[in-house]
């Protein structure tokens, strides 16, 4: 099993003990995991979005709570991962981080560009239903070459993403990944294309997952995982919409 996402790969369900009778991961809870951990970070979005127009636009009011979910968010991924059982209290508060990050970031944008917002909303929810019939359906088959190609276009992206900040220590900007010219636009669709292929890689693991008559706070980790994927994949639609406007 191979996938980008860090909360789900090979070693996810290796070591884990199996779940008494009744009592084991299903794909439902699953997704009703998953649902609870939306519902969360939309409430802690919503409430910085508030807290944005509420002081007039002023990018200052919401700096600190979005630096307090991005790093906040970075160190509960790190401790979810690597202690799954805590998953059913570090997963929530995960969820609660990153909407701090997204509510401030998603407000940043709209005041720049009116009604990106519900755009890139509209996408992410619509790629991940396209995503899925399409996993369901047989449409997509998750094959060792699939899986590959996935995992090393996402490795590129990082990779060129990594280098973009080195460089820009330099003083040496990487333009084609901000600006909003035909290769902006180009390399930002392609980011898209590959952060929504790694849903349906994140759906096959979780569909194995299940087969292995897990432990019910797997539940809690895949919505967590899955959470992980669908937030860079709404970012990347903001900019990609973002970089569309600036044309």
């Amino acid at each position: 099993m191979r996938t980008t996402n860090p909360a789900l790969g090979s070693e996810t369900f290796s070591n884990l003990e199996h779940a008494a009778e009744g009592e084991a991961m299903t794909i439902q809870g699953t997704v009703g995991k998953t649902a609870i951990l939306m519902f969360l970070t939309l409430l802690t979005a919503g409430w910085t979005w508030f807290k944005f127009y509420k002081a007039g636009g002023d990018p200052a009011s919401v700096s600190s709570w979005m630096m307090l979910g991005v790093f906040g968010g970075f160190v509960l991924a790190l401790v979810t991962i690597f202690k799954k059982e805590w998953a059913p209290a570090t997963a929530p508060l995960y969820a609660l981080a990153e909407g701090f990050f997204i509510g401030g970031v998603s407000a940043l944008f709209e005041s720049k560009f009116p009604g990106i917002v519900i755009q890139a909303t509209s996408l992410t929810f619509g790629t991940l239903g396209a995503m899925l019939v399409a996993y369901r359906s047989g449409f997509i088959q998750v094959t060792d070459g699939f899986r590959m190609g996935v995992v090393a276009a996402t490795g590129g992206i990082a990779l060129v993403y990594f280098g973009a900040i080195i460089l820009s220590f330099f003083g040496i900007p990487l333009s084609f990944i901000n600006e909003g010219g035909f290769f902006g636009i180009a390399f930002s669709l392609f980011v898209v294309v590959i952060a929504a292929l790694n849903l349906v890689l994140d759906f096959d693991i979780i569909e194995q997952g299940t087969h292995y008559n897990l432990p019910k706070y797997m539940e809690w980790y895949c919505g967590f995982a899955l959470m992980v994927t669908l937030i860079w994949l709404y970012i990347e639609f903001l900019r990609l919409l973002s970089k569309a406007r600036n044309r």
